[in-house]
């Protein structure tokens, strides 16, 4: 699909490769006229002559033989690194836009493999394909009609041991190909315990796991050393075969000759084709195999990827879906069920959100608590549509979520999640992420309103520190600020912080509150939290557990509640503080 979009210098690579590989071949025909000519009767000064005549007409082939593999080499280049460009970015896109849940099921090391592997694969495929399997064909071809214009059962034979051979190792190598699928299963599973491992590194020192795992990582190392092992055995075994077929044609076609030779039927000359043929024929035939080997092995390696990029995406724009329009921020769930599908959770089959109603009004601050595993980070989750409801709709000032695009719903939401990942770039770039427009002034600007600025302005590169992946350079503390003046520059109509203050301190909670304050203005919040200082401030607080909402209103309201829920949890924590 992608090589078709660059047919320029496709066609020239394919063109110069056929004419260079047919001379290729024609040029042992002047070699075979030149040793006739050496071998003949006659003047020794018209011989060489003759010779020298044949020996430049030689010369002006290989000349043009050589321009023309110039020309394949140069348009080889052109072709594969601009598909495999085109191949990278789409790999990339489509990956992307795969939902939240099918990111989770996936490791990031299986997935960056994948499409590396992928990229790869095109890259051997066009290679062996274009200095392989066509120069073999042109050869095969012109070969075997010089044969049979030299000899009728000359030219047979060669053609009859030719099928038979590429019919042996297609057969092999298509035997071979489930091997390879199993083998490449395998070595992504090394991968996959590698990058895990590499991710939880402090796991495995601190809970004394170095040597389960270092264990754990050599049971999938051996099994993928033998699986490994088995296809090369294979390849051995075939490679012994295409010896064996060598040898039978190389003796078989000689004897044949020197019977001809003796019938006065071939030359000197024709010995020399021959020889020069077989050459040919067997350099050509062997890489056969290993350019068949190698492309299923390579189709292998992309049959992962291929897996990705024919899976629909979980979560798409219905046709025709409009823009989220944001007047009055009115956030509305109307009869809501939602599951997580039995791949995504350990909670398989089990309802999390059952016939749930809630209407946020305009610029209400509400918050969301209740116990663990209740549903409100998946509450966020649907209005963010990580995943799609069930049953019923989620709206937005009236408009169906499910019916506007995925990008205009983004753009008008903020999301500060408990534990913030930020790019391994600067933390200029991690904040201007929010806002790609936005200058440094404006940066350093949401920076110091997020109180960023005092831990960032003590760093030796400031603003330019890169913050290694995820953020591991920072702490949790200053991972969440920065997400807070990532959320601040962006400045969306509807806010969502799901405990965006659970990782500071007591004297960085009392800035950011100042900050979030000013974050909050003139927005419809939604705020996941359990510390007192952030509740207090909300208009309206939801408690919710397994049936539902089972209360509602003000922390005085709810203060009230004898048996209250919510009562409960405060005494909880405010008695923590007793």
């Amino acid at each position: 699909q992608y090589a078709l979009g660059h047919k320029l210098p496709g066609f020239l690579m394919v063109f110069s490769v056929i004419a260079a590989t047919s001379l290729n071949v024609i040029v042992p025909l002047y070699f075979k006229e030149f040793f006739d000519v050496l071998t003949g009767s006659g003047s020794k000064d018209l011989i060489a002559k003759s010779l020298i005549s044949i020996l430049i007409m030689i010369a002006s082939l290989e000349f043009v033989q050589w321009g023309f593999w110039r020309i394949a080499t140069f348009s080889d280049s052109i072709f594969t690194a601009k598909v495999t460009a085109d191949l990278a970015n789409y790999c990339f896109a489509y990956l992307h836009k795969h939902s939240f849940a099918y990111f989770s099921n996936n490791f990031v090391g299986s997935l960056v493999k994948r499409v590396k592997w992928f990229i790869r694969s095109f890259e051997v495929v066009i290679d062996r394909a274009t200095w392989g399997l066509l120069p073999l064909s042109v050869s095969i071809t012109v070969i075997s009609i010089v044969l049979f214009r030299v000899n009728l059962w000359l030219g047979i034979g060669v053609l009859a041991w030719t099928i038979l051979f590429l019919a042996i190792n297609w057969a092999f190598v298509k035997y071979k190909l489930k091997y390879d699928i199993i083998r490449s299963e395998s070595e992504t599973a090394t991968t996959r315990v590698l990058a895990d491992t590499i991710t939880n590194h402090s796991n495995v020192k601190l809970f004394n796991g170095y040597k389960r795992t270092v264990k754990k990582f050599a049971e999938v190392t051996e099994d993928f050393r033998k699986k490994r092992l088995f296809t090369w055995i294979l390849g051995n075994i075939i490679e012994a075969m295409q010896g064996f077929l060598m040898l039978i044609l190389e003796i078989g076609i000689f004897y044949g000759a020197i019977l001809l030779w003796k019938k006065g039927i071939l030359t000197v000359g024709d010995f020399v084709l021959i020889q020069t043929y077989l050459i040919v024929i067997f350099s050509k035939t062997w890489e056969f195999g290993r350019v068949i080997r190698a492309i299923y092995e390579k189709l292998a390696d992309a049959e992962e990827m291929t897996v990705i990029l024919i899976t629909p995406h979980e979560i798409q724009d219905v046709l025709n879906a409009k823009r989220l329009v944001t007047t009055k921020k009115v956030i509305e769930f109307k009869n809501v069920s939602f599951a997580y599908d039995i791949n995504e959770s350990s909670q398989s089959g089990q309802n999390i959100l059952t016939d749930f109603n809630l209407q946020i009004n305009s610029n209400e601050r509400l918050a969301l608590i209740g116990p663990s595993g209740a549903g409100k980070t998946t509450v966020v989750k649907l209005l963010l549509r990580m995943h799609d409801v069930s049953k019923g709709q989620i709206l937005i000032d009236g408009q169906d979520i499910s019916k506007i695009t995925q990008e205009s719903l983004w753009k008008a939401l903020s999301l500060v999640p408990q534990d913030p990942i930020l790019f391994h770039q600067s933390l200029m770039e991690n904040i201007r992420y929010g806002k790609p427009g936005a200058t440094d002034k404006e940066v350093i600007m949401a920076a110091k309103v997020a109180h960023c600025n005092e831990f960032i302005s003590g760093l030796v590169d400031g603003y330019d520190t890169y913050v290694g992946e995820r953020g591991i350079k920072l702490s949790g503390g200053e991972r969440q600020r920065v997400a807070i003046a990532r959320a601040i520059l962006r400045n969306t109509p509807i806010l969502i912080l799901d405990e965006a203050t659970s990782s500071l301190d007591s004297e960085s909670e009392s800035y950011i509150q100042d900050a979030l304050d000013k974050l909050m203005k003139n927005k419809t919040v939604i705020v996941i939290a359990h510390r007192l200082s952030t509740i207090k401030k909300m208009n309206r607080i939801i408690v919710i557990d397994d049936s539902g909402i089972i209360e509602e209103g003000t922390h005085q309201q709810l203060h009230k509640l004898d048996q209250g829920v919510y009562k409960k949890l405060w005494a909880l924590q405010a008695g923590g503080f007793g």
